[in-house]
Protein backbone atom coordinates (compact mmCIF):
# COMPACT_ATOMS: atom_id res chain seq x y z
CA UNK A 1 0.00 0.00 0.00
CA UNK A 2 3.14 2.33 0.92
CA UNK A 3 4.69 2.19 -2.60
CA UNK A 4 0.94 2.50 -4.15
CA UNK A 5 0.91 5.86 -2.38
CA UNK A 6 4.61 6.88 -3.11
CA UNK A 7 4.29 5.62 -6.95
CA UNK A 8 0.65 7.70 -7.16
CA UNK A 9 2.14 10.40 -5.54
CA UNK A 10 5.22 10.68 -8.41
CA UNK A 11 2.67 10.52 -11.20
CA UNK A 12 0.76 13.26 -9.80
CA UNK A 13 3.73 15.69 -9.79
CA UNK A 14 5.48 14.56 -12.83
CA UNK A 15 3.25 12.63 -15.52
CA UNK A 16 -0.67 13.94 -13.93
CA UNK A 17 -3.67 12.35 -15.58
CA UNK A 18 -6.88 14.23 -15.79
CA UNK A 19 -8.19 13.73 -12.47
CA UNK A 20 -4.82 14.64 -10.84
CA UNK A 21 -4.24 17.51 -12.88
CA UNK A 22 -8.22 18.76 -11.18
CA UNK A 23 -6.71 17.81 -7.96
CA UNK A 24 -3.75 20.08 -8.70
CA UNK A 25 -5.67 23.05 -9.53
CA UNK A 26 -7.80 22.91 -6.21
CA UNK A 27 -4.36 22.73 -4.03
CA UNK A 28 -3.53 25.96 -5.59
CA UNK A 29 -4.36 28.19 -2.33
CA UNK A 30 -2.15 26.24 -0.67
CA UNK A 31 0.69 26.14 -3.20
CA UNK A 32 0.28 30.30 -3.29
CA UNK A 33 0.70 29.80 0.73
CA UNK A 34 3.89 27.77 -0.13
CA UNK A 35 5.77 30.03 -2.40
CA UNK A 36 4.78 32.88 -0.17
CA UNK A 37 6.96 31.15 2.72
CA UNK A 38 9.86 30.38 -0.11
CA UNK A 39 10.44 33.46 -0.76
CA UNK A 40 10.08 35.29 2.78
CA UNK A 41 12.63 32.93 3.75
CA UNK A 42 14.59 33.51 0.90
CA UNK A 43 14.55 37.30 1.00
CA UNK A 44 14.98 37.78 4.92
CA UNK A 45 17.90 35.77 5.34
CA UNK A 46 21.66 37.28 5.44
CA UNK A 47 24.09 34.86 4.04
CA UNK A 48 26.84 34.13 6.08
CA UNK A 49 30.85 33.35 4.96
CA UNK A 50 31.63 30.74 6.29
CA UNK A 51 35.68 31.16 5.52
CA UNK A 52 35.82 28.15 2.75
CA UNK A 53 34.53 28.14 -0.60
CA UNK A 54 31.06 26.62 -1.06
CA UNK A 55 29.58 25.11 -4.12
CA UNK A 56 26.05 24.35 -4.00
CA UNK A 57 24.80 21.60 -6.45
CA UNK A 58 21.06 21.84 -6.44
CA UNK A 59 17.94 21.37 -8.50
CA UNK A 60 14.00 23.30 -8.30
CA UNK A 61 12.41 19.97 -8.47
CA UNK A 62 11.55 17.66 -6.01
CA UNK A 63 13.21 13.91 -7.00
CA UNK A 64 16.49 13.09 -8.97
CA UNK A 65 18.06 15.39 -11.37
CA UNK A 66 21.72 14.13 -11.47
CA UNK A 67 23.42 16.31 -8.55
CA UNK A 68 25.05 13.20 -7.57
CA UNK A 69 26.84 12.56 -10.37
CA UNK A 70 27.66 15.81 -11.23
CA UNK A 71 28.94 16.67 -7.70
CA UNK A 72 30.96 13.65 -7.87
CA UNK A 73 32.08 14.74 -11.12
CA UNK A 74 33.10 18.12 -9.97
CA UNK A 75 34.78 16.70 -6.64
CA UNK A 76 37.16 14.34 -8.93
CA UNK A 77 38.11 18.03 -10.61
CA UNK A 78 39.25 19.52 -7.46
CA UNK A 79 41.55 19.29 -4.60
CA UNK A 80 40.64 19.32 -0.52
CA UNK A 81 37.30 18.56 -1.07
CA UNK A 82 34.57 18.06 1.50
CA UNK A 83 30.84 16.81 0.56
CA UNK A 84 28.80 17.51 3.01
CA UNK A 85 24.60 16.67 2.88
CA UNK A 86 21.70 15.65 4.72
CA UNK A 87 21.79 12.20 4.67
CA UNK A 88 18.28 11.62 3.79
CA UNK A 89 16.52 8.69 5.32
CA UNK A 90 19.60 7.26 7.85
CA UNK A 91 19.21 5.49 10.50
CA UNK A 92 21.11 8.23 12.59
CA UNK A 93 20.70 12.20 13.85
CA UNK A 94 23.13 14.42 13.51
CA UNK A 95 26.76 15.31 12.44
CA UNK A 96 28.27 11.76 11.11
CA UNK A 97 31.74 11.86 9.68
CA UNK A 98 31.28 9.27 6.82
CA UNK A 99 34.57 9.25 4.94
CA UNK A 100 38.05 10.78 5.70
CA UNK A 101 40.52 10.90 2.65
CA UNK A 102 38.88 7.16 1.30
CA UNK A 103 38.79 5.95 4.86
CA UNK A 104 34.79 5.01 5.54
CA UNK A 105 33.92 5.29 8.75
CA UNK A 106 30.69 4.92 8.87
CA UNK A 107 27.90 2.10 8.06
CA UNK A 108 25.44 2.74 4.50
CA UNK A 109 22.03 3.15 7.14
CA UNK A 110 23.70 5.70 9.39
CA UNK A 111 25.17 7.76 6.40
CA UNK A 112 22.49 7.28 3.71
CA UNK A 113 22.99 5.54 0.46
CA UNK A 114 23.86 8.69 -1.35
CA UNK A 115 27.00 9.59 0.90
CA UNK A 116 28.12 6.42 0.98
CA UNK A 117 28.20 6.64 -2.62
CA UNK A 118 29.71 9.95 -2.27
CA UNK A 119 32.33 7.86 0.02
CA UNK A 120 33.36 5.11 -2.32
CA UNK A 121 33.80 7.00 -5.21
CA UNK A 122 35.55 10.11 -3.66
CA UNK A 123 38.82 8.56 -1.82
CA UNK A 124 40.21 11.85 -1.75
CA UNK A 125 37.34 13.73 0.14
CA UNK A 126 36.00 14.00 3.16
CA UNK A 127 31.92 13.33 3.31
CA UNK A 128 30.07 14.53 6.08
CA UNK A 129 26.20 14.02 6.94
CA UNK A 130 24.20 16.68 8.81
CA UNK A 131 20.70 18.40 9.20
CA UNK A 132 22.80 21.38 9.85
CA UNK A 133 24.33 22.07 6.87
CA UNK A 134 26.12 25.26 8.22
CA UNK A 135 27.54 22.60 10.85
CA UNK A 136 28.63 20.00 8.77
CA UNK A 137 30.74 22.58 6.56
CA UNK A 138 32.61 23.82 9.35
CA UNK A 139 33.00 19.98 10.53
CA UNK A 140 34.45 20.02 7.09
CA UNK A 141 36.88 22.60 7.12
CA UNK A 142 38.32 21.89 10.40
CA UNK A 143 38.98 18.43 8.96
CA UNK A 144 41.38 19.54 6.00
CA UNK A 145 38.71 20.61 3.39
CA UNK A 146 39.17 23.23 1.27
CA UNK A 147 36.76 23.70 -0.36
CA UNK A 148 33.24 21.72 0.31
CA UNK A 149 30.48 20.71 -2.33
CA UNK A 150 26.65 21.09 -0.81
CA UNK A 151 24.45 18.68 -2.09
CA UNK A 152 21.16 20.05 -2.49
CA UNK A 153 21.68 23.60 -0.78
CA UNK A 154 19.69 25.92 -3.47
CA UNK A 155 17.26 26.81 -0.44
CA UNK A 156 20.02 27.71 2.43
CA UNK A 157 19.97 31.01 1.57
CA UNK A 158 21.99 31.99 4.86
CA UNK A 159 25.03 30.22 3.35
CA UNK A 160 27.18 32.22 1.56
CA UNK A 161 27.54 29.85 -1.77
CA UNK A 162 27.70 29.40 -5.77
CA UNK A 163 24.77 28.03 -6.44
CA UNK A 164 24.57 25.53 -9.34
CA UNK A 165 21.14 24.64 -10.28
CA UNK A 166 20.34 21.82 -12.64
CA UNK A 167 17.41 22.40 -15.25
CA UNK A 168 15.35 19.84 -17.08
CA UNK A 169 16.42 19.52 -20.54
CA UNK A 170 12.57 18.95 -21.46
CA UNK A 171 10.11 21.36 -19.91
CA UNK A 172 8.18 19.94 -17.01
CA UNK A 173 3.84 19.13 -18.03
CA UNK A 174 3.63 20.12 -14.33
CA UNK A 175 4.63 23.77 -13.58
CA UNK A 176 3.24 24.22 -10.17
CA UNK A 177 5.13 24.48 -7.18
CA UNK A 178 4.28 22.48 -3.94
CA UNK A 179 1.45 20.40 -3.41
CA UNK A 180 0.03 21.30 -6.85
CA UNK A 181 3.38 20.50 -8.54
CA UNK A 182 6.93 19.57 -8.37
CA UNK A 183 8.37 22.76 -7.89
CA UNK A 184 9.95 23.65 -4.54
CA UNK A 185 10.83 27.10 -6.26
CA UNK A 186 9.40 28.95 -9.29
CA UNK A 187 10.73 28.69 -12.38
CA UNK A 188 11.76 32.38 -12.17
CA UNK A 189 14.14 31.19 -9.35
CA UNK A 190 16.43 29.81 -12.16
CA UNK A 191 17.70 33.42 -12.28
CA UNK A 192 18.67 33.32 -8.55
CA UNK A 193 21.37 30.66 -9.53
CA UNK A 194 25.01 31.55 -10.05
CA UNK A 195 24.95 28.79 -13.28
CA UNK A 196 22.21 26.51 -14.73
CA UNK A 197 23.42 23.81 -16.69
CA UNK A 198 21.42 21.21 -18.48
CA UNK A 199 21.86 17.80 -19.67
CA UNK A 200 23.03 17.23 -23.04
CA UNK A 201 23.81 20.68 -23.13
CA UNK A 202 26.33 21.10 -20.22
CA UNK A 203 27.31 17.67 -19.28
CA UNK A 204 27.01 14.38 -20.93
CA UNK A 205 26.04 10.84 -19.27
CA UNK A 206 28.19 8.03 -20.09
CA UNK A 207 26.56 4.34 -18.82
CA UNK A 208 28.70 1.20 -18.91
CA UNK A 209 27.21 -2.20 -17.13
CA UNK A 210 29.55 -3.66 -15.01
CA UNK A 211 29.86 -7.44 -14.46
CA UNK A 212 26.59 -7.64 -17.14
CA UNK A 213 25.21 -11.24 -17.62
CA UNK A 214 22.67 -13.51 -19.52
CA UNK A 215 19.51 -12.95 -17.48
CA UNK A 216 19.45 -9.24 -15.30
CA UNK A 217 16.23 -7.89 -13.62
CA UNK A 218 16.57 -4.32 -12.73
CA UNK A 219 16.01 -3.64 -9.31
CA UNK A 220 16.54 -0.15 -8.16
CA UNK A 221 14.95 2.25 -5.67
CA UNK A 222 15.38 5.70 -7.94
CA UNK A 223 12.80 8.96 -7.88
CA UNK A 224 11.28 8.60 -11.43
CA UNK A 225 13.18 5.26 -12.78
CA UNK A 226 11.81 5.33 -15.99
CA UNK A 227 15.02 7.42 -16.88
CA UNK A 228 16.69 4.83 -16.92
CA UNK A 229 15.50 2.74 -19.82
CA UNK A 230 17.46 4.43 -22.19
CA UNK A 231 20.54 2.53 -21.09
CA UNK A 232 18.96 -0.57 -20.56
CA UNK A 233 18.93 -4.13 -22.49
CA UNK A 234 15.93 -5.05 -24.61
CA UNK A 235 13.15 -6.65 -23.17
CA UNK A 236 14.78 -6.77 -19.27
CA UNK A 237 12.17 -6.93 -16.64
CA UNK A 238 11.85 -4.26 -14.10
CA UNK A 239 10.77 -4.15 -10.17
CA UNK A 240 10.55 -0.25 -8.60
CA UNK A 241 11.04 0.25 -5.04
CA UNK A 242 10.40 3.97 -3.41
CA UNK A 243 13.15 6.17 -3.13
CA UNK A 244 15.67 5.56 -0.80
CA UNK A 245 13.92 2.29 -0.04
CA UNK A 246 15.86 -0.09 2.52
CA UNK A 247 16.38 -3.58 0.81
CA UNK A 248 16.74 -7.17 2.14
CA UNK A 249 18.50 -10.11 1.01
CA UNK A 250 15.33 -11.98 1.51
CA UNK A 251 13.12 -10.14 -0.99
CA UNK A 252 15.87 -9.53 -3.70
CA UNK A 253 16.75 -13.65 -3.87
CA UNK A 254 13.01 -13.97 -4.45
CA UNK A 255 13.04 -11.55 -7.41
CA UNK A 256 15.98 -13.13 -8.56
CA UNK A 257 14.32 -16.85 -8.99
CA UNK A 258 10.83 -15.06 -9.88
CA UNK A 259 12.46 -14.17 -13.20
CA UNK A 260 15.52 -17.09 -13.33
CA UNK A 261 17.94 -14.58 -13.30
CA UNK A 262 21.49 -14.73 -13.07
CA UNK A 263 22.18 -10.87 -11.56
CA UNK A 264 20.18 -8.38 -10.17
CA UNK A 265 20.73 -5.18 -12.57
CA UNK A 266 20.75 -2.30 -10.34
CA UNK A 267 22.10 1.68 -10.28
CA UNK A 268 25.76 2.05 -8.17
CA UNK A 269 23.49 4.33 -5.31
CA UNK A 270 21.08 0.75 -4.84
CA UNK A 271 24.51 -1.36 -4.89
CA UNK A 272 25.66 0.80 -1.50
CA UNK A 273 22.45 -1.03 0.37
CA UNK A 274 22.98 -4.47 -1.55
CA UNK A 275 26.65 -5.24 -1.80
CA UNK A 276 26.69 -7.40 1.43
CA UNK A 277 23.98 -9.65 0.23
CA UNK A 278 25.23 -12.87 -1.52
CA UNK A 279 23.76 -11.95 -4.45
CA UNK A 280 25.44 -11.04 -8.07
CA UNK A 281 25.53 -7.84 -9.01
CA UNK A 282 25.27 -6.02 -12.15
CA UNK A 283 26.16 -2.49 -12.05
CA UNK A 284 24.90 0.61 -13.93
CA UNK A 285 28.25 2.77 -13.93
CA UNK A 286 27.51 6.22 -14.58
CA UNK A 287 30.12 8.99 -15.31
CA UNK A 288 29.58 12.58 -16.58
CA UNK A 289 31.85 14.45 -19.12
CA UNK A 290 31.21 17.71 -18.33
CA UNK A 291 31.74 21.06 -20.49
CA UNK A 292 35.12 23.01 -19.29
CA UNK A 293 32.67 25.93 -18.88
CA UNK A 294 31.68 24.13 -15.62
CA UNK A 295 34.77 23.79 -14.05
CA UNK A 296 35.97 27.27 -15.09
CA UNK A 297 33.34 28.97 -13.17
CA UNK A 298 33.84 27.09 -10.35
CA UNK A 299 37.75 27.31 -10.43
CA UNK A 300 36.73 31.17 -10.99
CA UNK A 301 34.74 31.45 -7.48
CA UNK A 302 37.31 29.55 -5.89
CA UNK A 303 40.17 31.73 -6.82
CA UNK A 304 37.72 34.97 -6.51
CA UNK A 305 37.09 33.97 -2.90
CA UNK A 306 40.79 33.10 -1.64
CA UNK A 307 41.52 37.16 -3.21
CA UNK A 308 38.79 38.00 -0.80
CA UNK A 309 39.53 35.96 1.98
Amino acid sequence: MKQQVYFWVERYLFTPDLLQKLLSLLLLPLTALYCLVVIVKRTSAKPKNLGIPVISIGNLIVGGSGKTPLAIALAEELSYVGIVLRGYKRASKGLVVVSQYGVITSSVDKSGDEAMLFAKSLPKATVIVCEDRQEGILKAKSLGAKVVLLDDGFSKSGIEKFDILIKPSQLMPNRFCLPSGPYREGVSHYKKADLVVTEGIDFQRQVNIKNPTDRMVLVTAISKPQRLDRYLPDFIEKVYYPDHYEYHGSELETIMRKYSADSILTTQKDAVKMENFRIDLSILELNLQLKPMILEEVNKYIEDFGKIS
